[in-house]
């Protein structure tokens, strides 16, 4: 054949050879796909775990980016699921992945264990072994009364997390926030004298005893299991018309200051008078001025005449009110505001090596 006949050939010979290439292009493109479709996407969250089905409106699915932390949740506390927010969103800060799906283990920076929830046995926590760089966080709002099983808790941990102020992550109860200026203060009308709202009726403990010595010099309304019914939706509304408001707490320890004084009292603009750890304590959340302690009377006797002289002298009772000019009582803290405290603290806090030894000394 003369080279004239080749010629047609040859360019037959190329375009079969460029179009095999090109279909083996595809295949190692598709082969590469099928693959990566395997893994979860790091930014997209893992169905029924990041978020439980009836999330708010609002609420986001985090994009993880190489820089976020990746926080996993042991446990929903007490195993009861919420929607996770941004943590941008709620303290203005760059976004932690936050998940419940244990699948992302061997992935993350730091896993929070909820105490109630693995007090049980030790059995209850991580039992595969901890990636070198990751973090375990104690994580308990409750008081060491209501804290069982602290021992094994001791060499496990590396961070604490509670409304312990000397905890590593503090997360109070509540706090106060100064206004960015003055305001004025308006009392709200009140008809009502003092109220106690209380579901743990324990006829021996001492904030029972100290109610059944001072209810025999004033009218106390009480509420709650055994008592007066009170619907949480209801709540408020009832409260606000008291004057005081009995922040009794079922247990004594530093620093357990809870919702009684800054939801039940400060929300419903009543006077707390408290049953609790010291007065120095409480001075450290909040003013001298915005509280009656039970220990600045001898006796509950006299307790109930200082409240019955408070009622009748309005100008002293509103000096009680004060420091609302300045400071802003916040107390109604979500989970999701204290895992994105965090989120907050962990990006802070310098990557290295430690361990609490002694839990359960160091929390009672």
């Amino acid at each position: 054949m003369d080279s004239k006949g080749q010629q047609p050939l040859n360019l037959t010979c190329r375009k079969v050879v460029t179009l095999a290439l090109f279909q083996l292009g595809l295949s190692a493109i598709f082969f590469t796909c099928v693959r990566m479709s395997g893994k979860p996407d790091p930014g997209t969250p893992v169905p029924g775990t990041l978020h439980p089905p009836k999330q708010p409106v609002n609420s986001l699915p985090i994009e993880r980016r190489s820089s976020n932390l990746t926080i996993l949740l042991w446990t929903w506390p007490f195993g009861i699921p919420f929607a996770i927010e941004r943590c941008s969103q709620v303290l203005g800060i760059p976004d932690c992945y936050i998940t419940a799906n244990r699948s992302w283990y061997r992935k993350a920076d730091a896993v929070i264990v909820h105490h109630r929830d693995v007090s049980s046995s030790p059995k209850r926590l991580p039992q595969e072994p901890r990636p070198a760089s990751q973090r375990w966080v104690w994580f308990n709002l409750e008081s060491p009364s209501a804290s069982p099983n602290l021992g094994f808790m001791d060499n496990h941990f590396n961070l604490t997390m509670s409304y312990r102020r000397d905890s590593d992550i503090f997360s109070p109860y509540g706090t106060m926030e100064v206004l960015p200026r003055p305001q004025n203060v308006t009392v709200p009308p009140k008809s009502k004298l003092v109220a106690w709202v209380v579901s743990n009726w324990d006829l021996h403990s001492h904030r029972v005893k100290y109610y059944e010595e001072l209810k025999k010099y004033l009218q106390v309304d009480v509420y709650g299991r055994h008592h007066s019914p009170l619907p949480d939706s209801k709540r408020f509304s009832t409260l606000s018309q008291y004057k005081f408001y009995l922040a009794f707490e079922n247990a004594i320890h530093e620093d357990y200051i809870t919702e009684k004084v800054w939801r039940n009292a400060f929300r419903s603009w009543a006077v707390p008078v408290v049953l609790g750890p010291p007065r120095e304590n409480y001075e450290n959340y909040m003013p001298p001025d915005s509280f009656i302690h039970i220990h600045d009377f001898p006796s509950a006797k006299e307790l109930a005449k200082f409240l019955h002289e408070l009622d009748r002298n309005t100008t002293r009772y509103q000096s009680y009110f004060h420091w609302r000019s300045w400071l802003k009582p916040v107390g109604q803290f979500t989970y999701a505001q204290h895992f994105c405290k965090a989120c907050r603290d962990l990006q802070k806090k310098p990557l290295q090596y430690q361990t609490v030894p002694a839990l359960s000394k160091w929390f009672k």
